[in-house]
This record gives structure tokens, C-alpha cells and sequence, in this order.
């Protein structure tokens, strides 16, 4: 048994509340994907008709390989595919007819095929036309030095060699950002460069109105920051020294996690891993850096990979699998001291998932901050595990799932015989003649019931789990590439009829909808 002891639930997490995990890409949308349209704020409506207080989203980063918001050209920059195209002939940058031919054949999936053919060119349409925002560009810029030249920059040079991934660029001395090279792409790529500018200037300014709608409307955003940058991201190019790369910025040791039971191979992620003595030397100010810029777009972050801080697996880049990995040590409490020392009082969620130690929980408890517990995890007829609801203690953030795993129904529908039965029976769902899988007389809705009964404070429900879906409504299978992955989105119809009233009811009958 472990004997790690807890600390005081933070103040961010002590009122019973609930919320719903949606991410961006997944709402409504005319033109291939969500954005911070009109979809948007109505789903501000729907969380507000419901009684929640939270919505928690993805990564908003200008994603690269395979689409992952959890793989993106910058730490801070903004996805540009998320800028809604209406609110851009609202303010005068398009016409109508500039959005000729940008329906996807199927709205039921995000169609990257569709915005990487066009989404780019309508925005360099857009910024063709933006001569009278130069002033509110320009202010936007020097508001944002610290970053904004350095990912516009990056992402020219990305266009000038052919998108080859950093260490690939056929300038070494660009890569090492020499102060002459620098010099001479600026002055190169000057167009591209105010492009970048202007689609990261739209992108905040549509966020923080989306943001200001939410807050007045009693919605707290929950973020979220990946542990580790993309290997092919403007973070690693303007500071290598906080990672273990080489002198070409190639990743030599990488991150992932070691075989299991699941998978005798492990998982090879690909990230280059931090050299936690450099950043500590630099009193982890490139992580302070960071989430600043994510309190900017969030209220509240859920930190990925927490057991990472206590112990990080590593292995040598260009390994196929994982076997040849090794452990090492985090940071541990003196990363999570000096965020104290920075930022007070911590809005963090620490995602503490996968292969959890006492150690990892003696860290979380010293941090006293809430991590994850999932609901999809505790289905076993004989385990006790701390997944199940009548586990969850206080200071946890429970969820009926997650982005990485299987929905509710889903999870539930593939389980043996016996954990089936046994589930059905722990969320006391017992099927209706003429009324099974209907309103809310479903699995899912049963589970949600079980979750929001809880003891935990915070309650999120994945949106394919209030929508009763079951694998159709999967967002992403780890380990995986294709075309299933990322690409959920909810039909415009979705959030009418019932469905607010019915999770109202549920949110008031377990005290969780606010005052």
C-alpha cells in the first residue's frame, strides 16, 4: 500500500461543479472544421442551459505532424484552421464569394485533405485585404515580442525549404540561428512573415472574444499543455539548449513509454525529451514562459504526463519500439516549487495516467494539486481500483472518458461477459422496453448518472459521452496515424431537443450546477 499522504484540495477545485471536454475542431462548421464561430458561443449557450461551469478543450496549437494538438509548431501560437471564416467577411477581409467550394463532402469529419488545399490561401486572401488593421497588427506584435517573430520567422523558413522538418534545412546557418542568417531571411521571407503575424493576430483576437463570452457567462476554460514540444517546432529551434538534441537540432533521445501488457513494443512518441539540469540552471523559465501564455487562453490547465516530472522514459532516436528505453529522473517538487514561487496558488490538473508509481503519488500529493481519474478505466468485476466512482476522492477531477480512450458505450459494449454485467449493474442501468438507447435511457447517460453522484468536486463528461455515442465517437486511438484520429465532429443538431435539460436536471439532482 502506499503511504503518501494528501494535501488540501486547492481552492480552484473545492466547490462541486461540473463541465464538458469538447474539443474546438469537433463543433459545427461550414467549411471543414470547427473555429470560434457562431458554433462556438452556442455551445457557450449549451454548457450555460446545462448548469456546467467548465469547458475543457485540447491544445490549441498550429498542429503539424498527424494533425495532434499535442504536435504543434509552437508552444504558444494558435491553429489557424480554428479562425472562422464568417467573422472574417464580417470584418470586411473576405466577400461571400471568396468561400466558393470550401464545404466539405462529408461534415461529419474534420476534411484536413480540404484545408490543406485551401485554408492557407483563403487567410493570404484575407491578409491581402488587411491594410486597415495595420495598427491593431502592430500592436498585437509588440505585445507579443517575447514570440511572434520567432514563430512567424519559423514558419517562412518551413515554407522556404519545402516544410523539411528543422534539422533537414539545407542553411545550417539558419538552423543555428546565426545572427547574419536571421538577418537574411528576414529580410528574404518579409511577406511571409507578416502573413504568420497576421493569422496569429486574428487567431487571439477571435479567442479572446470566445474567451470574454465564456467567463461572462460563467464558463471557466480548462487548457491544456503537452509535456513535451513537436521535435519539428519553433520551441526547440529558439532554445535547443533545453532539450537533447544535437548540434543539428535532431532529436537524440526521444520520448515514449516502455513495453506492457498492452503493447509489447511500447510507444515511441518521437518528441526529444528536456534536459531538465539546463532548465533548472535557468530556473525552468522557459516553463514559466509557457504557461503564461496558456493562462492567457485558459482559466485553468491540465498539465499531460505528469509522472514525467518524477521519472521520464527515454529512448535513443531512431528507435523503432521502446524496448531498448530507459528511465530518469524529473525534476520532481522543485519544478512544482518554483511554479508556487512564480504563480502562487496552481490552477493545474496533473494528468497522472498510465504507469503510476507511490513515488508518482507521493509527488502529487506534495504538489497538492488534483489529478484524473476516468471512468472508462474501473469497469472490472474483480478490481477495486481508484478509477471506479466510488474511489474518487475530492481533490480528483473524474471523467466518464478521455480524448485517448475508448467512449463510455464503447469501453463498455467490448468488455468480457462477466465485467459487462457487473458494469451494467454498477451504474444501475436496466434496459426499457420501447425506450432503451433513446433520450437519456442510455449506457452513457446511466454512467454519467454514476460519475455525477460522485465524490469528486469536478465532474468533466466527454462530449461523445453525453451524445450517447459509442466507437464512431472515438477522438483519437494512441499510437495511431489515419484519418479516424482527430476528426470528430458533432452534427448542428446536436445540442437541441432535451439534452440540456436532462444533463440540467442530473447537474442540479447531485448539487454541481451553480448558485
Amino acid at each position: 500500500m502506499s503511504t503518501y499522504q494528501r494535501s488540501s484540495t486547492s481552492r480552484f477545485f473545492d466547490k462541486r461543479r461540473s463541465g464538458v471536454l469538447m474539443p474546438i475542431f469537433s463543433l459545427p462548421s461550414k467549411y471543414g472544421i470547427g473555429t470560434m464561430g457562431k458554433e462556438a458561443y452556442k455551445f457557450i449557450d449549451f454548457l450555460k442551459r446545462s448548469g456546467q461551469s467548465y469547458w475543457q478543450v485540447l491544445p490549441l496549437g498550429h498542429t503539424g505532424y498527424g494533425n495532434s494538438p499535442y504536435q504543434c509548431f509552437s508552444s504558444v501560437a494558435g491553429n489557424p484552421y480554428f479562425i472562422d471564416l464568417d467573422k472574417l467577411v464580417e470584418m470586411g477581409l473576405l466577400t461571400s464569394n471568396n468561400l466558393v467550394g470550401l464545404e466539405p463532402a462529408n461534415p461529419s469529419k474534420v476534411d484536413y485533405a480540404l484545408l490543406e488545399d485551401t485554408r492557407m490561401d483563403i487567410l493570404r486572401v484575407a491578409f491581402s485585404n488587411s491594410f486597415f488593421l495595420n495598427d491593431d497588427i502592430k500592436a498585437f506584435y509588440y505585445q507579443n515580442l517575447d514570440w511572434i517573430f520567432d514563430y512567424a520567422l519559423f514558419m517562412a523558413l518551413k515554407n522556404h525549404f519545402g516544410q523539411k522538418p528543422v534539422w533537414e534545412w539545407d542553411d545550417p546557418s539558419i538552423i543555428r540561428r546565426e545572427e547574419d542568417a536571421i538577418q537574411h531571411y528576414k529580410e528574404l521571407l518579409i511577406g511571409d512573415i507578416e502573413f504568420y503575424i497576421f493569422i496569429q493576430y486574428l487567431f487571439f483576437k477571435q479567442w479572446k472574444e470566445l474567451k470574454a463570452y465564456a467567463n461572462e457567462n460563467g464558463i471557466r476554460f480548462i487548457g491544456d499543455i503537452p509535456m513535451y514540444p513537436s521535435p519539428d517546432s519553433c520551441d526547440v529551434w529558439c532554445d535547443p539548449q533545453y532539450f537533447k538534441v544535437d548540434k543539428n537540432l535532431k532529436p537524440t533521445w526521444i520520448a515514449g513509454v516502455p513495453p506492457d501488457d498492452f503493447s509489447e513494443d511500447g510507444q515511441v512518441w518521437g518528441n526529444p525529451v528536456y534536459d531538465w539540469d539546463a532548465l533548472k540552471e535557468g530556473n525552468y523559465s522557459w516553463w514559466i514562459w509557457r504557461i503564461y501564455h496558456t493562462l492567457d487562453t485558459a482559466d485553468i490547465i491540465r498539465i499531460d504526463h505528469f509522472r514525467a516530472f518524477q521519472d521520464y522514459f527515454q529512448i535513443p532516436a531512431g528507435e523503432d519500439t521502446a524496448k531498448n528505453g530507459i528511465w530518469m529522473p524529473g525534476p520532481g517538487m522543485d519544478f512544482f516549487d518554483a511554479m508556487k514561487d512564480e504563480f502562487g496558488e496552481l490552477p493545474f490538473i496533473l494528468e497522472d495516467l498510465g504507469i503510476i508509481t507511490d513515488s508518482v503519488r507521493n509527488l502529487r500529493a506534495q504538489t497538492g494539486l488534483p489529478g484524473m481519474r476516468v471512468m472508462v478505466f474501473g469497469f472490472r468485476a474483480n478490481e477495486d481500483n481508484e478509477h471506479m466512482p466510488h474511489n474518487w476522492e475530492a481533490d480528483s477531477i473524474a471523467y466518464t472518458s478521455t480524448h485517448d480512450s475508448e467512449t463510455v458505450a464503447q469501453a463498455i459494449d467490448e468488455l468480457s461477459d462477466e465485467d459487462y454485467a457487473f458494469a451494467l449493474n454498477y451504474i444501475n442501468y436496466w434496459p426499457i422496453p420501447d425506450l432503451d438507447n433513446q433520450g437519456n435511457n442510455t449506457i452513457s447517460f446511466s454512467a454519467i448518472r454514476s460519475a455525477m453522484a460522485s465524490h469528486a468536486n469536478i465532474v468533466i463528461v466527454a462530449m461523445p459521452d453525453l451524445l450517447s455515442l459509442g466507437e464512431e465517437g472515438r477522438i483519437n486511438t494512441p499510437s495511431t496515424i489515419g484519418d479516424h484520429n482527430w476528426t470528430w465532429r458533432i452534427a448542428p443538431d446536436s445540442l437541441e431537443g432535451k439534452l440540456a435539460s436532462d444533463f440540467r436536471q442530473l447537474t442540479e439532482t447531485f448539487k454541481r450546477a451553480p448558485l
